[in-house]
């Protein structure tokens, strides 16, 4: 009963869902060279975390300020935390429980997430970072049946989570040794942050039965690389280098996650979050494939163990799939 509810929903429509994660899926996986080359374009070194910092902040405050702003225009409406159903008319009524709520989000979507990414970024390869990344598709379904109890596990499930999981594995192991070869602040980094993400596609799931999705996307954003970019400050962090090109890839920047996170928020809220998770295969390979043509990393990108990286990633996608259409 439920697939044939989902059937008749815009949102639930399998092209659609295709369509829509492809487009998330090159616009994150763009995310990974973008910030290296950002970092390249505004002076920042790897060991700044300062500035690191401030960069992410102020890529995010804007990139809620964009979500704020489509979405208010697309309502007719300045949109405020009001909670579902939000009065037209009534424009000025503040709820309390939605401040509570993109409070809670942001502390995992914005601040805690991309506080471990950029410091991640800064320390790992474009490649591997977003090879590593591919493991928040797994970790957002284990928390969602471990934790949040809204979807269930069963061995097929669990077996498509290993053989994806593996995949992560292959691209951090060197030759054929049996050393994890990572810098806890590179690819760690970016290991805990998709632990953060996971936490956040649960938590967003459950709060956008109760507010709109792009009041909480939007102003956890805002909230978040508000504390993002006063923490930078505060450390000694400073942005320079502000040319048309830095620019320009600062607002895209602030683009990618204004676009990909609110259409991906949306979807979530219509579907369990393993018919959407799984298909984040996209980030990583789209990841890889961008990183390697713009930041000159082809040697690992196209490597036989980055080959099969992808391999097992995507394959162990494909059975995690097969079980979210049951």
């Amino acid at each position: 009963m439920k697939q044939s509810q989902r059937q008749t929903t815009f949102w639930t429509r399998t092209p659609v869902i295709i369509i829509a994660t492809f487009i998330c899926g090159f616009l994150w996986g763009s995310a990974f060279p973008c910030v290296k080359i950002g970092y390249r374009l505004f002076g920042i070194a790897s060991e700044d975390m300062a500035s690191q910092l401030l960069f992410a902040g102020v890529r995010f405050t804007l990139a809620g300020i964009l979500v704020i702003l489509f979405g208010s225009i697309g309502a007719h409406r300045l949109l405020l935390p009001q909670g579902l159903p939000a009065g037209s008319k009534n424009n000025c009524r503040i709820s309390l429980d939605s401040i509570r709520m993109i409070v809670i989000l942001s502390a995992f979507q914005t601040i805690g997430q991309y506080f471990f990414f950029y410091i991640g970024m800064a320390h790992a390869s474009g490649v591997k970072a977003s090879i590593t990344e591919a493991s928040s598709t797994f970790f957002a379904i284990l928390v969602a049946a471990l934790i949040f109890h809204t979807e269930k596990l069963n061995l097929r499930k669990i077996a498509g989570c290993l053989v994806g999981f593996a995949g992560v594995l292959v691209i951090l192991l060197p030759g054929n040794t049996l050393d994890l070869h990572m810098q806890f602040t590179g690819e760690g980094f970016i290991l805990i942050s998709t632990l953060m993400y996971a936490m956040s596609s649960s938590i967003m799931k459950q709060y956008s039965k109760r507010e709109d999705t792009f009041v909480l996307s939007g102003y956890q954003f805002i909230i978040g690389g508000i504390v993002l970019a006063i923490a930078g400050a505060a450390l000694g962090g400073r942005l320079s280098g502000f040319t048309p090109s830095s620019t320009v890839l600062l607002l895209y920047m602030a683009f990618i996650s204004a676009a990909a996170y609110t259409l991906w928020s949306i979807l979530l809220r219509h579907n369990p979050v393993s018919r959407i998770a799984v298909f984040g295969f996209m980030n990583p390979v789209l990841g890889a494939i961008l990183s390697a043509l713009l930041l000159g990393e082809q040697n690992q990108a196209f490597s036989a163990y980055g080959l099969l990286s992808l391999v097992l990633v995507t394959a162990g996608i494909v059975i995690v799939y097969r079980l979210g259409e049951k």
